[in-house]
């Protein structure tokens, strides 16, 4: 396993995305991930699935200091109390004192973020979260919540992957010590038999999920969460740290990009 590592913040490279995994699917789906050797679980209290992930790493042998958990505020959330209520809520079916990264799941223009960020930097303060970030904003929205926000912005979660470009955003990141998390890292598996892929893939004896992962990953202060309910996807997705792309390959991933959004606020 690799990791990015931001002041005290150590975050695995690979992590389980969870959307859309909800009942017994989900919770095998996480034992299945800690026991392959994944540390890092994405979850929201939007994804209606936290107490699955909760039970499954109460359950597994993988001591929680160990793991990296990240949920998310929804957007309808973040007023001040609903903040605080939305975590309490979350940690409680979390079946956990704290969270490693809490996100501000969509940007809201009808609520303040000081509001929110006071909130987060409350339970900062109260130990049940241990870093804050943002997901689905851009890089103008990051850059205003910088200036508002009592702690410092580690994480930015959104949608990437080499048919979506995000180079503004990321170039920022990684020139403000911020990690970027790319969710849909391998587009929903919506193009694994596209030729080009398919070519660089034949060449490292690996699959085309595992060329966009470690495409990803390759890139500085970079994460993927791909959502796998199998665990023969979830080795897959796993086994990627044994290979490096060569910077031609690199740069032919990048020129895929078509600008492909598959998410929409």
């Amino acid at each position: 396993m690799e990791f990015i590592e931001i002041f005290e913040m150590k975050m695995p490279v690979i992590g389980l995305g969870t959307w859309n995994l909800r009942g017994k699917e989900c919770f095998e789906a996480t034992i299945s991930a800690l026991e392959i050797g994944y540390r890092h679980i994405d979850t929201a209290e939007m994804y209606e699935n936290e107490s699955e992930i909760g039970e499954a790493i109460a359950q597994s042998l993988v001591p929680r200091n160990e793991i990296f958990l990240t949920t998310k505020v929804w957007s309808t959330h973040l007023q001040y109390q609903d903040v605080i209520l939305s975590l309490e809520n979350s940690l409680k079916k979390l079946k956990t004192d704290y969270v490693d990264l809490l996100l501000i799941h969509w940007p809201n223009p009808n609520i303040s973020l000081s509001e929110t960020f006071k909130a987060m930097n409350y339970l900062k303060n109260k130990e049940m979260l241990r870093f804050i970030g943002l997901s689905n904003f851009n890089k103008d929205l990051l850059m205003k919540a910088q200036k508002i926000s009592f702690l410092p912005i580690m994480n930015v979660q959104v949608e990437y992957h080499p048919f979506l470009d995000q180079k503004s955003i990321l170039s920022y990141c990684q020139k403000n010590n911020i990690s970027l998390t790319a969710y849909c890292p391998i587009a929903r598996g919506r193009d694994l038999n596209n030729p080009t892929l398919e070519i660089i893939a034949s060449k490292y004896e690996k699959t085309v999920p595992q060329i966009m992962l470690r495409w990803l990953i390759q890139q500085k202060k970079v994460v993927a969460i791909p959502k796998a309910k199998s665990a023969e996807h979830q080795k897959l997705n796993f086994d990627i740290f044994d290979f490096q792309l060569s910077s031609d390959d690199m740069y032919t991933i990048f020129q895929l990009n078509r600008g492909q959004r598959l998410v929409k606020g």
